[in-house]
């Protein structure tokens, strides 16, 4: 099959599939004479195995060396363990800074009027500088006082 064929069938975009070409992740497809990708079904097995890793959230890095593991029939289950829970301890650390921005913002929202008054607390948190000190309403203990109505800042 063709690359657009590939792309379809595998829900990879011709475009990174090229791309997983030329940093390595993937194999160089077959050629025909004229110069065109052609892909197998064993290539298309790979480009849904990277498919979903980028689905899970899968860095290159991690994705590279899964598909290493997946074609070692001789691996250790614990490998591949130890890499799925790496990405799990990732996505937990980034889930925690995301929980963080949210709850931040949320203060500041609430901390807002919202109406004509030119005073707002998230353009003021947003215009303060690492030269400045600590945000206002970066810690948890600096947000408890804000949350009794005085703004740090």
């Amino acid at each position: 099959m063709n690359i657009g064929e590939a792309a379809t069938a595998s829900g990879v975009s011709a475009k990174m599939i090229r791309h997983y070409e030329s940093i390595g992740l993937i194999e160089p497809a077959e050629r025909t004479l004229s110069g065109y990708r052609v892909y197998s079904a064993n290539d298309l097995e790979t480009l849904r195995f990277i498919r979903r890793g980028r689905d899970l959230g899968f860095s290159i890095e991690h994705i590279r060396q899964l598909l290493a593991l997946w074609r070692d029939r001789s691996r250790a289950s614990s490998d591949v363990k130890r890499i799925a829970l790496e990405h799990v301890e990732e996505l937990e650390a980034k889930m925690r800074e995301l929980r963080a921005m949210a709850d931040t913002l949320r203060h500041l929202a609430t901390h807002c009027h919202g109406d004509a008054r030119p005073d707002c607390p998230i353009i003021r948190d947003l215009a303060h500088t690492d030269e400045d000190g600590p945000a206002p309403v970066a810690s948890s203990s600096r947000r408890s006082g804000a949350l009794k109505g005085t703004l740090v800042g």
